[in-house]
């Protein structure tokens, strides 16, 4: 079933986030305003030395007010692709330069209200190039065993959907090699 749109307007916008209000009509014949939350695309890259370690980031989020290990991420630019902006945000937020850049997973984490896109990517290498560019995203950077992720869920030190979802496709990948 799908619903009918009759209309949108935008009630805020700016560079991060966009607010409309949406006039739906669901197949039963309801008709009413909807919240619709409009956000820029999100890169996200889960990077795999050859000791089975991926990259992360331990950092804390004001919103939430928690502290939890996250994957690289970052808004994708006007000018440049999911993979570009992936491997610009590990360079960024880590100081190390990912290998060769290749799709894991594309997610799409609350389309009931928020149009939000998630590409998230795969490098199996990465050089140390120096310190992080980015001094505002962390306090700690550490090549975390991919052994210990899934007891890291467990007691909710990964959290973010985007990780998540980045995570247990690695994982799933993992398992079936």
């Amino acid at each position: 079933m799908q619903w009918k749109i009759h209309g949108e307007r935008p009630v805020y916008e700016n560079h991060w986030v966009n607010l409309w209000v949406t006039d739906i009509e669901t197949p039963d014949g309801n008709r009413f305003d909807h919240h619709v939350v409009r956000l820029r695309n999100l890169a996200v890259a889960a990077v795999i030395n050859e000791r089975h370690e991926v990259l992360m980031m331990w950092r804390h989020r004001f919103i939430t007010d928690t502290w939890a290990w996250e994957l690289p991420m970052g808004l994708v630019e006007n000018d440049e692709t999911p993979a570009e902006a992936a491997a610009r945000e590990v360079l960024e937020e880590t100081g190390w330069r990912p290998g060769p850049i290749k799709p894991l997973i594309y997610a799409e984490p609350a389309n009931g209200i928020t149009d939000s896109q998630h590409h998230l990517f795969r490098a199996d290498s990465a050089t140390y190039e120096g310190p992080p560019t980015e001094k505002n995203e962390s306090d700690r950077i550490e090549w975390i065993p991919l052994a210990t992720i899934r007891g890291m869920i467990d007691r909710r030190e990964i959290v973010s959907s985007g990780t998540l979802v980045g995570l247990l496709y690695v994982l799933m990948d993992e398992a079936t090699r």
